[in-house]
């Protein structure tokens, strides 16, 4: 029986290249069928089995691609590839607000607020709901009747299950995205505490594990008695969901209580509520390309803090820290012997907040603690300011409408906001903004002059020496090993008009 033969060209696998190997093989055995016409039936099948083996080696392409975790595209598939390194992704961050919360009038009686009382934003299709977190009493008679709350982006659930009292059973959450952290398990005999895994547990803990799947659905696993002890009777389990970055909403903008509220005789009292800070904190889950980065990294960095890579390392697994780089005596002057600073900018930029550095100070001296010999300290970031000027030609010319060119003015200032920003959409560092250490210790003339030529609608720059400047100056802007660049001023002219490219 006539077979094709093994093929060593793994591209190709394709309809046509199929369809083509077996007619040469059908002529081989077949001299005498050359009608290779679709009405044939013989060639219907033919091409029927062609098609089967394209869609066959479709999926054994993808099944090979989602098997490495750097070449997975499937949340799923990346989520199983860590797991498999003790690596545990980031779920949703709740973002937390102060609400201010004031009555008309001083009450009569005094006024409580419930932890759990919501309020929300007045955006009519998707609204931004928020929680109390804490109760809190306005007295009576307080004058101002006005106190300053806590929210956060987040809701309540509680489940009940029934224990099937066998090993290892699972239960699943149904309300998504499941926050992290925020799980309380009572069972008939007891409290169950979440820990990472069972190795540490004998068989009379009450532990639990979490896992949290692509849908940011919540699985709980108990022990088997032996690494673990089974629960009995009646499981509650109580968690929060919500959170996510699109919780970080701006002043003024909580402006909804969704619950009427009255003094502690029954009188109805009337009530406004605003935030008068943004709302910060919120973070979305960790993306595939973050946790294809960090995954791998979390291996080179155990349970330690001693060479300059296992400082950042284990910086960045500290909440809202978004770049951190080690120096020492050797990268900067004036650091002494025995001594370092590690460097932090939070996510969106900016300065620390004592928290965040007391936050990494723990983590390098506690968590992952250094060497008895060696201090660190923890310091915020110096940013060095590029600022840009460019005259620019634009491709609609002399005669453009003022659309076009305020159009145009805002394209290039965000392609240089891209290229200064901290991170990619997808979550991953922005590899075109980095310390001064990790690069060649400028800021490279050319590129800057590249965002800008690149930009749809720009003709070209101007051909003057003044016509692309960076901080005054045609030439590459040098950087500090402890420095990071950051976007100044941005000033656009047209090269048809002298005038400012936006200029009414």
């Amino acid at each position: 029986m006539a077979t094709l033969r093994p093929s060593l060209d793994y591209t190709d696998k394709d309809f046509d290249a199929l369809l083509a190997r077996m007619r040469n093989l059908l002529r081989g055995a077949f001299p005498k069928w050359t009608d290779e016409t679709t009405a044939n039936f013989g060639n219907m099948l033919v091409e029927l089995f062609a098609w089967t083996g394209d869609v066959l080696t479709f999926y054994q392409d993808n099944q090979a691609r989602e098997s490495r975790i750097t070449t997975a595209t499937l949340r799923r598939s990346v989520l199983a590839a860590v797991k498999l390194i003790a690596y545990r992704p980031r779920g949703a961050v709740a973002a937390t607000a102060e609400l201010t919360f004031t009555l008309a009038a001083p009450p009569v009686g005094s006024v409580t607020i419930n932890a759990g009382d919501r309020f929300r934003t007045l955006k009519v299709t998707t609204p931004i709901s928020f929680q109390a977190l804490a109760a809190a009493v306005i007295p009576a008679g307080a004058d101002p009747p006005q106190i300053v709350i806590t929210v956060e982006h987040s809701a309540n659930s509680e489940e009940i299950f029934q224990s099937t009292a066998l090993p290892n059973q699972q239960v699943v959450l149904n309300d998504t995205p499941f926050l992290d952290g925020s799980l309380v398990i009572a069972a008939d005999d007891g409290i169950y505490t979440v820990v990472e895994d069972f190795l540490d547990s004998i068989s009379t803990d009450h532990h639990a594990t979490v896992t949290v799947d692509a849908n940011d659905r919540a699985t709980v696993r108990f022990g088997n008695s032996i690494m673990g002890a089974i629960p009995q009777g009646t499981i509650n389990c109580a968690y929060k969901y919500g959170g996510g970055d699109t919780g970080n909403v701006e002043p003024d903008t909580i402006k909804k209580a969704e619950q009427a509220y009255t003094d502690e005789f029954g009188a109805s009292v009337k009530v406004t509520v605003t935030n008068q800070e943004k709302a910060s904190g919120g973070l979305a889950r960790e993306t595939v390309e973050a946790i294809r980065t960090a995954g791998p990294r979390s291996l080179r960095a155990l349970t330690r803090s001693v060479g300059r890579e296992d400082f950042e390392i284990h910086a960045l697994k500290v909440l809202g820290v978004a770049r951190a780089l080690m120096l020492t005596a050797n990268e900067r002057a004036g650091i002494g012997e025995n001594e370092g600073q590690l460097v932090i900018i939070p996510g969106g930029g900016g300065q620390p907040t004592q928290v965040l550095l007391d936050a990494v100070t723990l983590q390098i001296t506690q968590t992952f603690p250094h060497t008895l010999t060696f201090l660190p300290h923890v310091i915020g970031p110096v940013f060095r300011m590029i600022n840009v000027q460019a005259t620019v030609f634009p491709r609609f010319g002399a005669g453009g409408t003022q659309a076009q060119r305020i159009a145009l003015d805002a394209a290039i200032r965000a392609a240089l906001t891209a290229f200064f920003a901290l991170e990619l959409d997808d979550g991953s560092a922005n590899p075109t903004a980095d310390f001064g250490l990790n690069t060649d210790g400028i800021v490279a003339f050319s590129d800057l002059y590249n965002v800008v030529r690149d930009v749809a609608n720009v003709r070209r720059i101007g051909d003057n020496p003044a016509d692309f400047l960076l901080n005054g100056a045609t030439d590459d802007v040098p950087i500090a090993p402890h420095e990071f660049p950051q976007l100044g001023t941005v000033v656009l002219i047209n090269g048809f008009t002298a005038n400012a490219l936006a200029a009414v």
